[in-house]
């Protein structure tokens, strides 16, 4: 079993999609059953809350289900259940990289390390500088940027793990 934990600061928004459209694929491609996803923050304001309703809204759109998500945070025996531990954002990512044991098995990196078009970025990638943002205080446009980074990032982190975990449906 591969596993994959993806991590915001509240875990109501990024993460939370990130866990819905990873879990999406998974079915999709077969591999429901060989990868275990979960979500969580660096924060602790949200515990037990469900993801934000305008997140909610913004994947259902799209097909994903975010329903059955609550938050909860980052813990340090993640580190040694998880193999990938995905940040949002540099931020994030060095709230983690100061928590991780040392001899813990995660790797962490910023989830749009995965983007396929990391090396030639769109508009939306160039303005975004390598981070998912944050669409919290913003409009509803946000939640849907959100989305169209995760979705094609998700893709690009399922391929990596395919390959380097030799999986196939």
């Amino acid at each position: 079993m591969v596993t994959v934990l993806f991590v915001c600061l509240g875990n109501i928004c990024r993460s939370p999609t990130a866990d819905g459209i990873l879990r999406h694929q998974l079915k999709e491609a077969g591999l429901s059953q060989r990868i275990e996803v979960d979500s969580a923050g660096t924060g602790d304001w949200h515990i037990g809350k469900a993801p934000d309703p305008r997140t909610v809204a913004a994947a259902r759109q799209r097909g994903y289900d975010l329903s059955t998500l609550r938050a909860r945070q980052v813990q340090a025996e993640d580190f040694h259940r998880f193999d990938h531990v995905l940040a949002m954002d540099r931020s994030n990512l060095e709230h983690l990289q100061a928590m991780q044991p040392a001899d813990s098995r995660a790797e962490l990196r910023l989830l749009l390390d995965f983007h396929p078009r990391r090396e030639q970025p769109d508009a939306l990638l160039s303005r975004c500088a390598g981070e998912v943002p944050d669409p919290y205080y913003g409009e509803a446009e946000g939640f849907e940027e959100v989305l169209d980074l995760v979705e094609q990032a998700c893709a690009g982190l399922l391929q990596h793990i395919k390959q380097r975990h030799g999986l196939v449906a």
